[in-house]
């Protein structure tokens, strides 16, 4: 293809509400334009390069025996009442209504259709196993679209679903999805790390993430360097210290600490370390009825070290919070503590609350607590001797660098991703609720076990800029790249030989199926290599006059730092190499 007959639109400035690399340089190499808020659209350059995600994808999914459909973009509400999620999913679901005033969503997945359609479909265990997928239009409500295609309200998504006979089957048919996701991801060309996760909503207990690595990424990975364990910050297990707790040396002693209340400022007010104090969050379930009124109130009061976080996916996973949980109300605090936020702690209670102690608090000795008193501490708290043992202990806390591995094979790390897919293994959620079943081979009906399996068509083209730029602009990988190849002719205008000898090696390049731009726009060499450098086609081929009379062309990858010559005679062989490798 010829520059003349495409569209190429560069930006010298990224736009002001640019936030992060991608935006600013898809936007500024005319690869998306906004539209609205977390709307874009998608402009020739950059529809080239979601073309070829979704061709990988396709190819890939085509490859472990999925089978393409599409399904609706609006979907009428009454399937998802059916599983409940019109009214669970909350704002981020987008209901509209007809001019008949019936009620329909804009899909931001497709459970209850396809869903739908297996059990009006699949009605034997012959006909099992099956897995859908299309390739279509998703829509999501966020709250606060930013990041440009990174956490945008409309994108493409791939999504698959599998139904399968029993357990056994959905599991192999997971297995079988998974490692078509190693295959995509390998094609990309990408650094990714495949991660166990939670499956939060969307349901289900066998779950891996696709992460692509990126320091601006949104979500924390976690990993062994001398293992293969992985997993994301809500998944990670924080494992139980080892040996014994040790035993008390200190006194129970209220310590003034005015205006401190955080463990950070306790910690250097006292001079001690920050792993030595305990902090206290206050959570609060509730019993609610479909009239909306509330009862069973119980606050609970839990422990961790001062250094940690908790992990509210681990939290929620518990038995006290399964059903839901909240963060309590100051006025319910003050009711049970007898004081403000940021003194609070397990002594000297008001009212009786839930104790929930983290793993690691549980073995502390000597520690400081909040003492339910404004502007004071307790130190040299001890359990056993001051406090009851703690009956329910659990994990409650995200892990931190240097953790033991909780497969036992050396310490965590931690590095930032972008999730990019997302696999999991539903069960008979959906099924159960839509009453989807087949006869089985007993002649008797059964719901359909589950998997759905998730990739990020327009958000891939993003994390890839998120992982590969300079200050010049983006790094393609070859897979992904809108051109594979980018011939660049100086003075073509006034020199017979430059135009022939780039025309020469566009056509032989094209006829070997290279996607190859000749950029025949006469632009300056400079504003020329600028718009490329910037797009980030991973190969340039420079053909001057000069070059030309010795008999060289200049040849440059995107990585480069400088170009390097080559033989007229030897640059088809040398990108047909590079091309090849």
């Amino acid at each position: 293809m010829k520059a003349s007959q495409f569209f190429i639109s560069t930006l010298k400035e990224a736009p002001a509400d640019a936030e992060v690399v991608s935006h600013k340089l898809m936007t500024r190499a005319g690869m998306i334009k906004k539209l609205g808020a977390g709307i874009y659209t998608y402009m020739p350059m950059g529809l080239r390069v979601i073309q070829k995600v979704e061709a990988i994808v396709r190819e890939e999914m085509n490859r472990a025996g999925a089978v393409e459909m599409t399904m609706p973009v609006i979907q009428p509400a009454e399937y998802w009442q059916e599983t409940g999620r019109f009214d669970k999913m909350g704002p981020e679901l987008l209901r509209i209504q007809d001019r008949h005033g019936r009620d329909f969503i804009v899909q931001p997945t497709s459970e209850e259709v396809v869903t739908d359609i297996a059990r009006q479909e699949l009605r034997s265990h012959k006909q099992l196993p099956k897995n859908f997928y299309q390739i279509q239009t998703k829509f999501r409500d966020e709250r606060r679209p930013r990041f440009g295609l990174m956490r945008g309200r409309e994108f493409i998504m791939k999504d698959a679903y599998s139904f399968d006979k029993d357990q056994v089957s959905a599991k192999a048919s997971y297995q079988v999805m998974a490692a078509a996701y190693r295959r995509i991801f390998d094609r990309f060309g990408l650094t990714y790390r495949a991660v166990a996760a939670d499956s939060g909503a969307i349901g289900g207990d066998l779950s891996e993430e696709f992460q692509v690595i990126a320091a601006t990424g949104e979500d924390a990975i976690v990993y062994c360097p001398t293992s293969d364990y992985a997993a994301n910050i809500e998944k990670a297990e924080a494992l139980a210290p080892t040996g014994p707790r040790a035993a008390a040396t200190e006194t129970q002693t209220l310590v003034p600490t005015p205006g401190k209340s955080t463990c950070a400022e306790v910690a250097a007010l006292l001079a001690l370390p920050l792993a030595q104090t305990v902090k206290s969050l206050v959570l609060a379930t509730e019993t609610v009825d479909e009239q909306g009124n509330v009862s069973n109130v119980k606050v609970w009061l839990l422990l961790l070290r001062g250094d940690h976080d908790m992990n509210e996916v681990k939290v929620g996973k518990l038995a006290p919070f399964a059903a839901g949980y909240r963060f309590a109300s100051v006025a319910e605090i003050e009711d049970h503590f007898g004081c403000k936020p940021g003194y609070l702690g397990p002594l000297n209670l008001k009212k009786p609350v839930g104790l929930v102690v983290d793993r690691e608090v549980a073995v502390m000795a000597d520690w400081i607590c909040g003492a339910n008193q404004e502007d004071h501490h307790i130190s040299g708290v001890n359990w056993g001797r001051d406090l009851p043992e703690p009956e329910l202990v659990a994990d409650l806390r995200n892990v931190v660098e240097g953790d033991l591995s909780p497969d036992g094979k050396g310490v965590l790390a931690i590095e930032r991703g972008i999730e990019v897919g997302h696999v999991f293994y539903l069960g008979t959620k959906y099924s159960k609720a839509m009453n989807a079943t087949f006869l089985g081979e007993d002649g008797k009906p059964a719901p359909f076990e589950m998997g759905c399996y998730g990739i990020g068509i327009t958000r891939l083209p993003a994390a890839a800029v998120e992982q590969n730029h300079d200050e010049r602009g983006i790094i393609w990988p070859d897979a992904l790249a809108p051109f594979t190849v980018v011939i660049c002719p100086i003075g073509a205008d006034r020199s017979a030989e430059v135009k022939a000898a780039a025309e020469k090696l566009h056509d032989e390049l094209a006829a070997l199926g290279v996607d190859v731009l000749l950029d025949d726009r006469n632009e300056r060499p400079g504003a020329m290599f600028a718009d490329w450098e910037l797009i980030g086609v991973p190969h340039r081929v420079t053909i001057g006059d000069r070059g030309l009379k010795e008999g060289t062309v200049e040849y440059q990858h995107r990585r480069d730092a400088a170009a390097t010559k080559v033989p007229v005679a030897d640059v088809l062989g040398l990108l047909k190499d590079r091309l090849g490798a």
